[in-house]
């Protein structure tokens, strides 16, 4: 699965990868005007258009006796999409650890675990409170399928330029940096001098006897 996903980012077969990323921003695009339901039926409709009239043709042609009573989608009925129970175990183990975890940081960040992460936690909700007011979460999501689809393959395709640009802005932003050190040393007040420690009284008498 995991290489089957990598395949469709990485564009490898472009019919496959141009079918569900077309099909996957025409989806969430509809549900802006229709409910999840109405675009699910309206896509298993539209599919059973094309299959329905195709397996009867290709049933009238068994019976004219033109077929040999081959199913057009016996390749796509053969393949076993079922899991095995090892499977099935695992997936669930995964969601249940990915479940506690969320569950843990949450209850960390919200009862004040640890003070700087409480504070991260509630500057990302306050921003995205503003995130909220300009746009949705349908909005975002298709902002990220179209930026999943996309930057990988932009960056294997501009590989070089990316990481020339990324090591310009990484040696300005460390020049910037060191300039304001220096600055914040040049404009910080040098220290008082010590004064100078006072000899103590029996160390005073020695020097006069001394002396004399």
């Amino acid at each position: 699965m995991a290489n089957k996903l990598v395949d469709l980012v990485y564009w490898r077969n472009v019919r496959r990868t141009a079918i569900v990323f077309t099909g996957l921003v025409i989806g969430l695009a509809s549900v802006f005007q229709l409910s999840a339901i109405t675009v699910l039926s309206h896509i298993c409709l539209g599919a059973m258009c094309v299959t329905f009239p195709l397996r009867l043709y290709y049933k009238l042609l068994e019976l004219l006796r033109w077929n040999p009573g081959v199913h057009p989608f016996q390749s796509y009925l053969d393949n076993d999409s079922s899991l095995t129970d090892k499977e099935t175990v695992m997936l669930v183990e995964e969601a249940v650890l990915l479940i506690a975890f969320a569950v843990t940081e949450i209850k960390r960040l919200i009862f004040i675990d640890s003070i700087i992460d409480s504070i991260k936690f509630v500057v990302l909700l306050y921003l995205l409170t503003y995130i909220g007011v300009l746009t949705n979460g349908l909005t975002l999501i298709i902002t990220a399928v179209i930026a999943i689809f996309s930057i990988p393959l932009l960056y294997k395709k501009q590989q070089v330029r990316i990481r020339r640009m990324v090591r310009a802005v990484k040696a300005f932003v460390k020049k910037m940096k060191n300039m304001c050190l220096s600055l914040y040393g040049s404009l910080r007040p040098s220290p008082a001098p010590e004064p100078a420690a006072k000899p103590a009284p029996a160390a005073a008498a020695k020097q006069k006897a001394k002396s004399k």
